[in-house]
């Protein structure tokens, strides 16, 4: 009996120990911890790559936006414009041409990669003419207590036929053709503002150089995109866009878009309604054409 006693002494012992170590641990792990200022904590969620709910992705449909890429992380999009007219025959034909996909489309591809903190570096090739862009876009000043807006200033120059050099005959410049090169490079700046975590409105001021070919005498433009991104759901959001010309060339009409998105984790689907195939700032500068309406889509991929 005596040793009963003691074996049920001891296990007690243990019992108690144990429940006091489990209080003690539980209190120091729902301890509340240092708050962080709002300035820090909105910083630090963008460098971590946490979603953006107002701002998801880093292109409205044509325009960019002031999202930040984690540094050593990368984005890759996928555009599509088919090409048919649905403003043109009935809804029966545009059906039976799958609205436009029996039609062909013109693709983009695009890269783009944060080789330091607040700066992307992208690559984008259009199917358009065979255009590449480089583009830069540097994350000066993020909306916040101290700033109502976010600011990113962005430098581009993009070129025609893969951006070969145009050739030269007898000491002449022969301008754009099947084996030629148009090259255009752009300076301007994304100005973003969320509201809540609802919607992100934006202006896009960008100045085109050499927006018209030779032929027109090497004129540049330049254009305010505007724009904005709703969400409907947690999921779902509604995006428009439109580029008006305030200055320069401006041939046909203001580009302008407009279509619903889904996220799907590190994926964005966008359906796109648009009067131009345009995916570059060259492209954008050249407006749209009146009466037009292409379909389309873009998709992302985020790698972090």
């Amino acid at each position: 009996m005596s040793l009963w006693v003691r074996a049920s002494a001891t296990l007690a012992c243990l019992g108690l120990l144990a429940a006091g170590t489990s209080r003690s641990a539980f209190a120091q792990s729902t301890a509340p911890a240092p708050p962080a200022s709002p300035a820090q904590g909105a910083e630090d969620e963008e460098e971590e790559g946490v979603p953006q709910l107002a701002e998801p992705d880093f292109a409205l449909v044509a325009l960019p936006t002031t999202l930040r890429l984690p540094r050593y992380r990368g984005n890759f999009r996928l555009t599509h414009r088919f090409l048919a007219n649905l403003r043109q025959g009935s809804f029966t034909q545009n059906l039976e041409n799958l609205f436009g996909l029996d039609n062909g489309a013109v693709i983009g591809l695009e890269f783009r990669f944060a080789p330091i903190r607040r700066l992307q570096v992208v690559v984008h090739r259009s199917s358009q003419d065979k255009t590449i862009q480089f583009s830069g876009q540097y994350d000066a000043l993020r909306q916040g207590e101290t700033w109502p807006v976010s600011v990113s200033p962005l430098v581009s120059i993009e070129g025609t036929n893969n951006f070969r050099a145009r050739p030269i005959v007898d000491g002449h410049d022969h301008g754009v053709g099947s084996s030629g090169a148009h090259r255009s490079p752009a300076v301007g700046a994304v100005v973003s503002r969320k509201i809540a975590d609802r919607l992100a409105l934006y202006a896009v001021p960008v100045w085109v150089g050499h927006s018209a070919d030779l032929l027109e005498g090497h004129r540049n433009t330049g254009f305010i995109g505007l724009g904005g991104r709703a969400r409907l759901s947690r999921n779902i959001y509604v995006v428009g866009e439109v580029s008006p010309r305030v200055g320069g060339y401006a041939p046909g009409s203001a580009e302008y878009a407009f279509g619903i998105e889904g996220r799907a984790g590190g994926h964005m689907f966008l359906l796109t309604f648009t009067n131009s195939v345009a995916t570059t700032f060259g492209q954008i500068s050249q407006g749209g054409f009146p009466d037009t309406l292409y379909m389309g889509f873009n998709l992302g991929r985020k790698f972090f």
